[in-house]
């Protein structure tokens, strides 16, 4: 009797872009009847346990960044640089561990460069071929860049959720003059459903996200906003753990969380999205053909630069969150186009669903 194959599927626990952006991956490995294995820790692994209640999850701890609510994101990344390295080594032994345990034929790693085995063919999956440092830190830009490409390179391949051509949502970000052997393009990735604009029930849906305490700095500032409004507004808040629907005002709605398919109705129900650019939201938004506001986390300079990026190409406007005023975001929005549908649902498949029939082969080359 031939052998189920099992992949094991680890997202990074920055946030919840992460374990979203891997939901279309989960989806076309079901379909080709792998059984899946999700590990993640945190709101992740809440995440995708709501999402995929029937599959195995098990609780991957990751190295955690400590986020600073004022002060350098970079210097603070690069003071943590000992402890993310031994987190690498943590999650690769515990990586070994699993194979083991539970008979893993093939691990897809969403951003984190630990999880790799050279037992099985491992996948690394990631939009941030070039990692922008803050200005003060542009002397080890290159430095960065070669310690990326080298844990790159442990993989049997690395799949970036864009395009090549112009048409690409991360700009630069996935765009690097020096593009890894073993990297493909693979398309924007989406868990979102499409659907067609119906009575609007939301002025303002705000959906939040991203590592603490920015999320809940960002929370407090956008719910004491709203009360000065009369706009009805539905606010995800990012906590799957919990499951809470909160009424704030009469026109003020604050949920926990939603799954995919309630996100994509709120979405169609919605006049205009208020959220972080996070390269996962926007791919969502992209699909779906929404209009946003972005409000990058401070001193994140990757959405910084897609906040940027996307506001001058005059689709979606952006603020800084110390200057962040709803009111005024709102009119100026008026003036940007938001996303055009232009990443169609067989196309944006097809490069998907090729690496992974490329992936299966290569599990049964092995066998």
């Amino acid at each position: 009797m031939k052998k189920i194959k099992r992949i094991l599927v680890a997202p990074l626990d920055w946030g919840l872009g992460h374990a979203t952006r891997c939901i279309p991956i989960i989806n076309e490995l079901l379909r080709r009847d792998v059984d899946v294995i999700i590990a993640a820790d945190h709101r992740p692994l809440d995440l995708l346990k709501k999402e995929f209640p029937h599959l195995t999850h098990v609780r991957f701890p990751g190295y955690v960044v400590q986020y600073i609510e004022n002060g350098n994101l970079g210097w603070a990344i690069i003071k943590q640089l000992p402890d993310i390295l031994r987190g690498f080594k943590e999650e690769h032994r515990r990586l070994e561990e699993l194979i083991v345990q539970y008979d893993i034929d093939a691990v897809i790693s969403d951003s984190r460069f630990g999880v790799y085995s050279k037992k099985i063919p491992s996948i690394f999956l990631i939009h941030q071929l070039t990692i922008l440092l803050p200005p003060n830190l542009q002397w080890a830009q290159e430095s960065v860049a070669r310690v990326n490409r080298f844990f790159i390179n442990r993989f049997y391949e690395c799949w970036i959720p864009d395009v090549a051509d112009e048409n690409n949502l991360a700009g630069i970000l996935s765009h690097s003059p020096s593009l890894p052997n073993n990297a493909y393009y693979i398309g924007p990735l989406s868990r979102l459903k499409r659907r067609e604009k119906q009575k609007i029930d939301f002025d303002v849906l705000v959906v939040l996200s991203g590592p603490e305490p920015q999320r809940t700095v960002f929370e407090e500032i956008i719910i004491e906003q709203l009360k000065q409004t009369s706009c009805r507004a539905l606010l995800v808040r990012g906590v799957p753990e919990r499951n809470t629907r909160i009424k704030l005002t009469d026109t003020i709605t604050a949920v926990s969380s939603l799954s995919t398919e309630e996100l994509s109705k709120a979405i169609a129900a919605s006049s205009i999205i208020l959220s972080r650019p996070g390269y996962s939201t926007i791919m969502d938004l992209s699909f779906v053909g929404a209009n946003a506001i972005f409000v990058p986390t401070p001193q994140q300079t990757e959405q910084e630069y897609l906040a940027k990026n996307l506001k001058e190409k005059k689709i979606c406007y952006s603020e800084s969150q110390t200057e962040f005023d709803l009111m005024r975001s709102l009119e100026s929005a008026k003036d940007y186009t938001g996303f055009p549908m232009i990443h169609n649902d067989p196309p944006r498949r097809a490069t998907l669903q090729y690496r992974i029939d490329n992936l299966l082969m290569e599990m049964d080359k092995r066998t």
